[in-house]
């Protein structure tokens, strides 16, 4: 019985976390490219993936709230964004150390 109760605990535990995130993307890499509208970060296995962002969307360092302008080329970052037709929309995007600040 305890067997059974410990799976659907689990069960629920990652099925809730799945859909605190919603149909949400997950994108977490190093950003390549920025201009004043989108982000380019290049993901594991070498791709790279452009993710467009507005005034809506959240940005954090840690737990500060930041903006675009502390986002740089190398900075690590990872995103949650939503379809947008063809593209990705970035809902917020956490922004890490750099690969500068990593080796300093």
């Amino acid at each position: 019985m305890k067997r059974i109760a410990s799976a659907i605990i689990c069960a629920l535990l990652v099925s809730a976390a799945a859909f605190a995130h919603g149909n949400m993307e997950h994108i977490m890499g190093t950003v390549s490219a920025l201009t004043d509208h989108s982000l380019s970060v290049k993901v594991a296995g070498g791709s790279v993936k452009t993710v467009e962002f507005d005034a809506n969307t959240r940005f954090t360092r840690g737990e500060a709230a930041a903006t675009v302008k502390d986002v740089h080329v190398g900075d690590r970052v990872a995103i949650h964004a939503h379809k947008d037709g063809d593209s990705l929309h970035a809902a917020e995007v956490k922004i890490g150390t750099s690969s500068a600040q990593a080796h300093s």
